[in-house]
């Protein structure tokens, strides 16, 4: 039955990968630009997800590569299903992390391609995990979503803080999705998870600087590591 959920689990997440591939095409575009329905090289309209170019992340009209890459949010998505999964992840706790992974998913897509965090998705992830974590509320778990709460509000205000050093605005606005998924846990969860993004971006840059790949000063995307960060601490607490 274990191995069983796992394996639906990453053909949910293998699902969601599919429909994220047009979301992430579409929104990966300059902050000052609309979204885009067509392919930059031919015209043709936006690539249907199921298509077998589109899933090779090329247009099924001209061939040109587009975002995302071949396979990538696919499985991507699986590989994030299959982890809650394997966690043992119940209720209301395992849904709102399969909801904040299904739009982690296409925001750290679009933040590596483009270093931004779109409204489209961040105010959906937000507001889909405060509601998911409140239907456990009302499962009578009361002290968890008031954590959650507090703790989205907490999160929100520190990152509010950073944005004068340089924090981007999509951070900020995702940044009560994450402090309510830790804080469902523990306010201990809430600094490690918290904390996480920062540790990993660290170390990213530091190996980027080492193997020569990046310069000091260069600008790296910081949305793929709270993403990732945050939903790696509330599967392992």
């Amino acid at each position: 039955m274990y191995a069983l959920t796992i394996a639906i689990a990453s053909l949910a997440g293998l699902a969601v990968g599919m429909l994220a591939r047009p979301l992430v095409f579409a929104c990966s575009v300059p902050e000052d630009e609309p979204p885009r329905s067509h392919c930059p090289g031919c015209g043709e309209s936006l690539p249907r997800r199921s298509s077998a170019a589109a899933l090779l992340g090329r247009c099924g009209t001209c061939g040109q590569r587009i975002p995302p890459a071949a396979l990538l949010p696919e499985v991507a998505g699986a590989a994030a299903f299959a982890g809650i999964a394997a966690s043992g992840s119940t209720g209301w706790l395992a849904a709102a992390q399969y909801w904040f992974a299904a739009c982690g998913l296409a925001l750290v897509l679009v933040d590596v391609a483009v270093h931004r965090l779109p409204d489209v998705l961040t105010r959906p992830a937000v507001l889909g995990t405060l509601a998911l974590l409140a239907g456990g509320a009302l499962g009578r778990d009361w002290s968890s979503f008031v954590r959650a709460v507090l703790a989205a509000a907490a999160v929100t205000a520190v990152y509010l803080v950073l944005t004068f050093a340089g924090l981007g605005g999509g951070d900020l606005k995702l940044a009560p999705a994450i402090g309510a998924l830790l804080g469902w846990s523990s306010w201990s969860a809430v600094l490690q998870g918290a904390a996480a993004g920062f540790v990993l971006i660290a170390l990213f840059g530091l190996a980027q600087w080492l193997l020569r790949r990046a310069k000091r000063g260069d600008e790296l995307a910081f949305g793929p590591f709270m993403v990732c960060g945050a939903l790696a601490v509330s599967v392992l607490t």
